[in-house]
């Protein structure tokens, strides 16, 4: 997130100027200090867990640099690898707790990156002015905002679809349920608005919505794997 507030000190002045670096709170030298210090941090606690650790954590790092110099001006391609880092901690945890990769971890992680990358293209119509400017090709930009509501709407419904599985295959209890039908149905209303006023303003909305229903999706993932 620091090499990312560092990379788009230019264009957080337009999209978002209350952020640390545009508001002149830090300089970016200083973020970039802060980032190498928690790369290091994060690669030593990686590898005084496991060696399947320090792969996994080496590659989101790569993955996420990756997005943040070169990925984020290829529109939908930038927003999977963005969804790809929010995805692994699902994995990396089934390597801490179980060494090997468990299939609920699998599915989890694929809800969490289905959820996001919806997340990501509807923040892609909150940013589409200052996107244009950088010649960041999000699907809002190249496509319109009509066209990036209708394509996060259906990430947000194939999350929401696929979000029944653990339940179906016996990988969580029944305390998973409320959670996660309050989780679709918030997905499944956000959508709806979403594709009804695809202004910025309500993408904003919708974005920050998302952010509430992958919490009681995580809420869910949490109760059903420790409870009953």
């Amino acid at each position: 997130m620091a090499i990312n507030d560092y990379w788009d000190r230019e264009i957080d002045k337009i999209n978002e100027p209350a952020r640390p670096i545009p508001r002149g709170l830090v300089s970016p030298l200083e973020v970039l200090i802060f980032a190498a210090i928690l790369t290091i941090l994060g690669f030593v606690a990686a590898t005084l867990t496991n060696f399947s650790c320090l792969v996994i954590a080496v590659l989101s790092w790569l993955v996420s640099v990756t997005y943040t110099t070169k990925g984020k001006k290829t529109g939908l391609p930038g927003n999977l690898l963005v969804s790809l880092c929010i995805a692994i901690p699902f994995v990396y945890a089934s390597f801490i707790i179980k060494e090997r990769l468990e299939l609920s971890a699998v599915i989890f992680a694929s809800l969490a990156f289905l959820s996001n990358t919806g997340r990501e293209l509807t923040k892609g119509i909150v940013d589409v002015q200052g996107d244009r400017t950088r010649n960041i090709e999000t699907i809002a930009v190249s496509h319109g905002e009509d066209t990036a509501a209708y394509v996060a709407s259906t990430f947000y419904f194939l999350a929401s679809f696929l979000s029944l599985l653990p339940l179906y295959l016996g990988l969580v209890s029944s305390w998973f349920l409320p959670f996660v039908l309050f989780a679709d149905a918030g997905f499944v209303s956000s959508s709806l608005m979403l594709i009804a006023d695809h202004s910025s303003k309500n993408a904003r909305r919708i974005k920050n919505l998302a952010l509430l229903w992958m919490s009681f999706g995580l809420l869910a993932f949490i109760t059903g794997s420790t409870i009953g």
